[in-house]
């Protein structure tokens, strides 16, 4: 099939927050991630300051509104600390646009041209899930830090060892998951890769259904999540009752060496969901033989999953703001292509015991 929107890779994710300096030393403190530029009244941006996160292939861009009268100060109030924009870089900004446009895309923001000493930056955006944006960027022509606006800031951080963005999860309404797998597919060119029900995805007391879509060159990866009826609150209803609306749920780090990184998160204070011990107990005549040492993961609190490729390991931090919406999973894929499908049980599980300590379950 022709690829109808050739997208290059995901450029950078936009949180919106409330407070930018202190969201990006959270980042640098926790994740290791380097700050590589900002954008701020130093700079001559009167509206907002934002601060640039670099790890290897993975950019975060932390944005914070300086007055109540900010375009987005209602989203901020509404969704609290969140992913505001999924960005892509494309080849060509303008044809990415109309064409999603064309074919029955919102759009957010019409191809713009910003200029500095540097060269060009290509900008447009439209609506997807929720209040979030995918916008179109593209810097062939650019040299200089990020985007005109910005200004070069150094802070080095201690690379926990992520590499790149695996994938990407959003969260939306009971019947809204195929309306968006179809808008993925009839708009931007991607394809359905996997399809997970209600009967993969359950406990005892509630289901969720996700179908995971891809570009036509597979390099992005978009799960989308719906709740499915079940006897409690499912997780997917939490996240949606809290942040207003659907939206991003987690974000997927991908790592050469889980174990290190999850020892370097922990050490650094990052709470994870617990695994029961029980769960290991299954898991070598559900998995077979892996690399690592058993008692390591299990140590760690690391789910381990294979499939016909291969196997992966995984985790997933708790929600990362105080309201219960974002968190981040940590993965590293020996051959499988997978999302830990006979990991659901035990996640969802352990999700519904973080639930029930809130006081929604």
């Amino acid at each position: 099939m022709q690829d109808i929107m050739p997208i290059r890779r995901i450029d950078h994710v936009r949180f919106f927050v409330s407070n930018a300096k202190q969201a990006a030393y959270y980042y640098r403190t926790l994740f290791g991630f380097d700050v590589v530029a900002y954008s701020g009244l130093e700079t001559g941006n009167r509206t907002e300051a934002s601060y640039v996160l670099q790890q290897n292939d993975i950019r975060f861009v932390l944005t914070a509104p300086y007055k109540q009268d900010h375009p987005l100060a209602q989203w901020l109030i509404k969704h609290g600390d969140g992913v505001r924009d999924i960005a892509f870089e494309v080849d060509d900004v303008e044809r990415a646009y109309s064409e999603a446009v064309r074919r029955g895309a919102q759009g957010a923001m019409e191809p713009t041209v910003l200029k500095d000493d540097d060269g060009e930056v290509h900008l447009a955006a439209i609506h997807t899930y929720g209040d979030v944006l995918h916008s179109f960027v593209n810097r062939d022509r650019y040299k200089g830090t990020f985007m005109p606006g910005f200004k070069e800031m150094f802070i080095p951080g201690e690379s926990i060892g992520v590499k790149e963005i695996d994938h990407i999860v959003g969260n939306v309404e009971l019947g809204k998951m195929n309306y968006w797998v179809n808008f993925y597919r009839e708009i931007m060119g991607f394809e359905l890769l996997v399809h997970f029900s209600d009967d993969d995805i359950s406990t005892e007391y509630s289901a969720l259904m996700s179908k995971v879509v891809q570009d036509g060159r597979g390099k992005i990866k978009l799960p989308i999540n719906e709740p499915a009826e079940g006897r409690r609150k499912s997780q997917i209803e939490e996240y949606l009752e809290y942040n207003a609306g659907p939206g991003v749920q987690h974000i997927a780090l991908q790592t050469d060496d889980i174990i290190s990184t999850v020892r370097h998160l922990k050490a650094r204070g990052m709470q994870f969901i617990y695994v029961p011990q029980t769960y290991y107990e299954e898991v070598p005549h559900r998995v077979g033989a892996i690399e690592e040492d058993l008692r390591t993961i299990a140590e760690l609190g690391i789910l381990v999953d294979r499939d016909e490729e291969g196997y992966l390991l995984q985790t997933f931090t708790k929600t990362v703001q105080d309201r219960p919406t974002l968190f981040f999973e940590v993965i590293e894929r020996h051959g499988s292509r997978g999302f830990g499908k006979g990991n659901f049980k035990a996640l969802f599980e352990a999700i519904e015991r973080e639930q029930a300590l809130r006081g929604n379950l």
